[in-house]
């Protein structure tokens, strides 16, 4: 979203050896617990979402194309959404593709919004872990594991395990997406935000954490809509199928 506060280009220091999770944690926990603030300065402006969110429905539907084996229209059986915040990525897209929602999101705060908000009393969202992706374990099957907006708080290291594991979650069917805020650096090195304390990629990192991790890209694509006035970090989706 954002452009980022400090760049680590020039430097020979790993922009993911700064990541601090503990300071990340304070970071969120500061914030109103609220969908617009999971936007940043752009919360102020509910067409941002909107446009984000249509991105996303249309990147899922093109992917699902791609697979004769995923049913092109109806829902996927379960889904999770990993960084899910207070659902703003449940409530406005995913719960329209998936029966039900998991969520997994690190902020105390956050996961007590979900747990009392109507998308759980509606059962929508199904079981909540309040956890950091880098100590999750899925503990079933998902056909659907999405996650946007939050794997810059991982290291690559923990990356490549987040990914693996999911690999291991996914149905024989599941589809695993990856939504994040791509790398400006001139460089072309990875940047590191000390405001949050998290790291935005570079697309070649990327596709190497996915390689590395047994994943296939099957589709990749850069989100579109955004008006250039705001400067925009670019925002790209992957989606990722196991390795055959």
């Amino acid at each position: 979203m954002e452009s980022q506060n400090e760049s680590i280009s020039g430097s020979s220091v790993p922009a993911d050896s700064k990541i601090d999770h503990a300071a990340s944690i304070r970071y969120w926990s500061s914030l109103p617990s609220t969908s617009s603030n999971m936007l940043g300065m752009l919360g102020q402006y509910p067409w941002y979402s909107r446009i984000e969110l249509q991105g996303s429905k249309n990147f899922l539907s093109k992917v699902r194309r791609l697979l004769p084996t995923v049913p092109s229209g109806g829902q996927f059986r379960q889904g999770v959404d990993c960084g899910a915040g207070v659902g703003r990525v449940t409530e406005g897209f995913l719960r329209h593709v998936c029966t039900v929602v998991d969520a997994v999101e690190p902020v105390p705060k956050f996961t007590q919004v979900l747990q009392e908000g109507p998308l759980k009393k509606d059962g929508v969202v199904g079981d909540i872990y309040t956890v950091g992706l880098e100590n999750w374990y899925p503990e079933k099957k998902y056909d659907l594991i999405w996650t946007q907006w939050c794997v810059g708080h991982l290291t690559d290291a923990q990356l490549v395990q987040y990914v693996s594991r999911c690999r291991e979650a996914l149905t024989e069917t599941g589809l695993m997406v990856v939504k994040e805020n791509l790398s400006t650096s001139p460089n072309e090195q990875d940047m590191y935000d000390d405001e949050d304390s998290s790291v935005t990629r570079t697309d070649a990192k990327f596709k190497q954490i996915f390689e590395e991790a047994g994943m296939t890209v099957i589709k990749a694509e850069i989100q579109t809509g955004f008006p250039k006035q705001f400067k925009l970090l670019p925002v790209k989706s992957y989606a990722l199928r196991p390795k055959v």
